[in-house]
């Protein structure tokens, strides 16, 4: 098979092949190569390249829609005007390929994705690639981010068969839907080292007619070899591998890879991954003790530092960029993603728990603000995310990052008041533009704007302490903070005059899970009722509008309507592994905060339909998807990293950890104990590709604690004792309120709880490992001396 396209693989897909991230658009993955098709080349991505379309349909369209105009997904109406006969995913189109005996192009994309947008403008709205994507192929658009099945299962071909993979996604497939060439972006015409995807079109094309049963053979052949070494199974094994070599092996490998100047696990592209971060905190809090603990403890805090210092957070209107397209966290790829913000926000609340540093807890409260204004629905639910691309001005192109950059000189018109006792003449905005590292000529380099569009231009990052800054000026640190954060709220306020990006508002039942485990925690961890208020209301939102109480199912998607209201597809989308395990984790993090059984009730019902709608009772572990949803596609695959998001393997190991601790069933420990099995080879192989699993073995080889709280729920010091938990991180832990209640849910699942008495009818806390409890107490004091020995 020939190499047909040329796609920016560098920066599109997280590589697999050990573990660290190593650029994307979103996240995807790289096993071993089997060069039998595709892809070849690369060309850079810049953080600030050609600007897109706009990411609507125009609004006085020249052509009449296609049939992607009837879909409710924000990407797949983003093509509803291309001149191409597109098809959603689904029968329709595969009756036609069956019965007109053509090829299928699949391409997979999402509403926010930078080079989903150029090829969009660039081939699909090009009326000559049109009619060939029309007349000789039959062409179905999918947006991954609804059908995370789909996107898992040709990726691993793409990712097999090239040297990368990520979004757009191209591939062709035969009309049983078999894949036989594949690749990411494509130019429209070739170039001196690419391919274009009109020649790429022809080729595919004129193979079609000239060699088909080759093509069909090779697909074959590809898709049985992928079946092999997809396959994650006990086999023989019966018990898991060790969790201290496991470890050991983990955080030496995170340890050779880490920037010791900028924090981070890469050169460049850096992503924040929280998933390493997390393990890092799980590690130094089992080898406090040791170098190595201090080490992981050192590594993730100072990770988390630079990060929140770069330009990478968005100091205006808070949040984080998708990744950092340099070894400094300074010029962001601009996207903001939901399952960042959640992610992130838990990290930096552990990491307050940690080191007691208010900077953290400052930087979790400034990305739930973020959320809370611009990825929040009036009915509880979270936005998918926000585009990088936006028009300087109404009227304008798109450019990636408009919204965000600002030049010195739009600073100090701003910011024109002298700043009173500084030790030379000095206005704001010449502070803001000292401490936030803004130049005249701009702060962003010719290697990360080959275009030269955002030249002059500058993204705010903090270059100095406001110790240094105030030693500088002679001015009181206070002082610069006031002036400071005075500078940044006008900022934000002139910056809601510009075009804003594209909202995705399609919300995923996923990545509101993780949303909700980002309120519930933070707010528990700092003691604020308003952002568990908001982890509620998400959770009722996911009852309300993404739960089918008939089925007892999860429905993955929703979507935003006009005047507030909430719309689905029809038929609906139902959830996948990932959606259930999210959620569940989420409910489980929000009982721990509210102390309302009702979440953790809702949370073992849904455990129990994921077991039964995805666990593999023969080779162990949770498949992706349903069988039945999945029915045609050559692979059922179950994800094996741990990378932008969590494995939802991953998850639902520490989810089955935590309900066997709730409730003492049984069979979600034996669960627990054949998924790492079955995950057993992976983690041995390439322990940093799993660390989130690697910290769910850790967790079921020690032992959990059962934290139990006896008292009032509503009582000041039952609360006090709560609280107290809550401000050590503890993360292999179940936190029991019992209210004394012989017939509430809890009770009834733990009969023991009916054995553990208030002294002097005060709060009592009581923490119980192996069926064994410590001594009664009623102190805070006492009680984090027992959770921290």
């Amino acid at each position: 098979m020939s190499h047909l396209s040329s796609p920016p693989q560098k920066h599109k897909g997280e590589h697999k092949g050990h573990g660290l991230p190593r650029g994307s658009e979103r996240g995807s993955s790289s096993r071993d190569k089997d060069r039998s098709a595709t892809v070849a080349s690369s060309v850079p991505m810049p953080a600030g390249g050609k600007g897109s379309r706009p990411s609507c349909p125009p609004s006085a369209p020249q052509r009449a829609p296609n049939r992607l105009i009837n879909e409710k997904s924000p990407y797949l109406l983003q093509h509803a005007y291309n001149p191409v006969d597109w098809y959603p995913w689904g029968q329709e189109a595969f009756d036609k390929a069956r019965k007109e005996n053509k090829p299928i192009f699949l391409s997979v994309g999402y509403s926010t994705c930078h080079w989903c947008h150029m090829m969009e403008e660039e081939s699909f709205q090009n009326e000559e690639i049109g009619r060939l994507l029309s007349e000789d192929f039959v062409s179905v658009k999918v947006d991954r981010e609804e059908r995370p099945d789909v996107d898992k299962v040709y990726m691993t071909f793409v990712q097999a068969t090239s040297s990368g993979g990520g979004w757009p996604m191209s591939v062709w497939l035969t009309p049983n839907l078999q894949p036989f060439v594949g690749g990411t972006y494509f130019p429209p015409e070739d170039g001196l080292t690419r391919v274009g995807f009109r020649t790429v079109l022809l080729r595919i094309r004129e193979q079609w007619k000239q060699n088909k049963n080759t093509l069909l053979e090779n697909s074959q052949r590809v898709t049985t070899a992928l079946l092999a070494r997809s396959e994650i199974s006990m086999g023989d094994r019966q018990l898991p591998p060790s969790a201290a070599i496991m470890n050991s092996r983990c955080f030496q490998q995170l340890d050779e890879g880490y920037d010791e100047e900028y924090g981070g696990f890469a050169e460049a592209p850096k992503f924040p991954t929280p998933v390493i971060l997390s393990f890092l905190f799980s590690y130094w809090l089992s080898h406090r003790l040791t170098q190595d603990g201090s080490r992981a403890q050192q590594m993730a805090l100072h990770t988390l530092k630079m990060m929140a210092n770069g330009g990478i957070r968005d100091h205006v209107g808070q949040g984080f960029h998708r990744y950092s397209t340099d070894r400094q966290w300074l010029v962001p790829h601009f996207e903001k993603m939901l399952y960042d913000q959640a992610q992130l926000a838990v990290a930096y609340s552990q990491a307050f728990q940690i080191s007691g540093d208010e900077f953290y807890s400052d930087v979790a409260k400034g990305i739930l603000q973020y959320v809370s204004r611009s990825l929040s629905h009036r009915s509880g639910g979270f936005y998918s995310a926000e585009d990088a691309d936006s028009p300087p001005e109404r009227g304008m192109r798109p450019k990636e990052g408009a919204f965000y950059v600002w030049t010195v000189k739009e600073i100090l018109q701003l910011l024109p008041e002298p700043v009173l006792d500084a030790s030379e003449p000095l206005t704001s905005g010449q502070l803001l533009v000292k401490h936030y590292g803004l130049t005249e000529a701009g702060n962003i380099s010719l290697n990360q704007d080959p275009k030269g569009e955002l030249q002059g231009q500058n993204v705010l990052n903090i270059r100095y302490s406001l110790e240094l800054t105030a030693a500088r000026f002679g001015l009181d640190v206070e002082a610069v903070r006031t002036l400071l954060n005075l500078g940044l709220e006008k900022l934000f306020q002139a910056r809601k005059h510009r075009p804003k990006p594209h909202l995705d508002s399609k919300m995923l039942a996923a990545w509101n899970g993780l949303m909700v485990s980002g309120y519930a925690v933070t707010g528990a961890v700092l003691g604020t009722d308003r952002l568990i208020n908001c982890a509620v209301n998400g959770a009722k939102f996911l009852k309300r509008h993404m739960f089918d109480v008939a089925s007892g199912r999860l429905m993955r998607t929703c979507y935003a309507g006009s005047g507030g209201t909430v719309e689905h597809s029809n038929p609906p989308c139902w959830g996948f592994l990932e959606d259930y395990a999210f959620v569940v984790r989420g409910l489980l993090d929000l009982y721990e905060a509210s102390q309302e059984s009702a979440w953790l009730e809702w949370a073992l019902r849904l455990q129990d339909t994921q077991d039964r709608l995805f666990w593999d009772s023969r080779g162990g572990g949770y498949f992706c998807s349903e069988a039945e949803l999945g029915a045609g596609l050559p692979l059922r695959l179950k994800d094996d990293q741990d990378g932008a998001e969590p494995s939802a393997n991953s998850v639902s190991a520490h989810n089955l950890l935590r309900l066997h601790g709730f409730t003492g069933h049984k069979d979600w420990m034996d669960k627990c104990v054949c998924l790492l099995t079955a995950f057993s080879e992976r983690m041995r192989r390439v322990p940093v590709a799993l660390p989130e699993m690697v910290r769910a073995l850790s967790a079921h080889q020690q032992t959990l604690k059962q934290i139990v709280i006896c008292g009032d729920p509503q009582a000041k010091d039952t609360k006090a004792l709560v609280q107290c938990v809550h401000s050590v991180y503890i993360p292999n832990k179940v936190l029991i309120l019992a209210d004394g209640n012989p017939s509430s849910f809890l009770s009834r699942q733990l009969p023991f709880l009916s054995t553990l008495r208030r002294l002097e009818d005060q709060a009592t806390a009581y923490v119980c490992e192996n069926q064994a409890c410590s001594l009664p107490v009623t102190e805070p004091c006492e009680l984090r001396k027992l959770l921290l020995q």
